[in-house]
């Protein structure tokens, strides 16, 4: 049985329990990325995450979405 293998972004950005995973992906007309968020946390022994920040991650979120933006055009073919 073949092993299936799951993409993986091509960079993360993290501070914190906050962090940017940016997605690499070929279309027809060249190299596009897409960024996804998300928040780390653990509940009991489980690390878990979330598409929801609160107040005091708003910072940390514009900042990594900052650094991801960077990150694109500077690694633009």
């Amino acid at each position: 049985m073949a092993k299936s293998t799951k993409q993986q972004p091509v960079h993360e950005i993290r501070f914190g329990a906050v962090k940017a995973a940016i997605w690499q992906n070929e279309t027809a007309v060249g190299t596009r990325h897409n960024v996804t968020v998300s928040r780390i946390y653990k509940d009991g022994e489980d690390w878990k995450q979330t598409d929801s920040f609160g107040r005091d991650d708003l910072q940390l979120l514009a900042k990594v979405v900052d650094l991801a933006h960077t990150w694109i055009f500077e690694n633009a073919a």
